[in-house]
């Protein structure tokens, strides 16, 4: 399974997104968005490329709380994935976050803008970044992950 995963967004249309991302996004069996979309319009544009799941971020309107769940939990493939947006202050977010779920393979967030994919205690922590390069990200990226016999994330600079 290849799941493409993106956050921090923080656009309103998915025709504000980089036709190099909507590509990518376009030839996964699975597209995660951890939050901070901004605007309903995109949440609706994603759900229209394919398999959809998500959850909101601390910017997002009511609209999308409305629609998404602040964290959720996936089995995909044998593999436990938590997904949440994050919140506070970027340093220290893992310490944060990890006690948001038990007992998983992996825990993908956002909100800090910084791509990381780090495995800690045997759990992978993986943040995308943002798709759209919103401070402090220092480019446009988005993850790719594969779930095979492990979870293997690889984190892909947008033009």
């Amino acid at each position: 399974m290849k799941i493409g995963v993106i956050s921090d967004t923080h656009v309103s249309r998915i025709d504000q997104l980089s036709p190099q991302l909507i590509d990518t996004l376009q030839h996964v069996d699975l597209i995660v968005h951890l939050g901070d979309y901004t605007g309903i319009e995109l949440l609706e544009g994603l759900k229209g490329l394919g398999n959809f799941q998500g959850v909101f971020g601390n910017m997002d309107p009511l609209a999308i709380r409305a629609e998404l769940p602040e964290k959720d939990l996936m089995d995909v493939d044998g593999k436990r994935l938590g997904l949440i947006h994050g919140w506070g202050a970027p340093t220290g977010i893992h310490e944060k976050i990890k006690d948001s779920f038990k007992n998983v393979n992996a825990i993908i967030y956002g909100h800090t803008h910084i791509a990381t994919n780090e495995v800690i205690d045997g759990v992978l922590f993986f943040n995308p970044g943002s798709a759209t390069g919103k401070l402090p990200a220092l480019h446009k990226t988005c993850g790719i992950l594969v779930i095979e016999d492990s979870i293997r994330g690889e984190i892909i600079t947008i033009d």
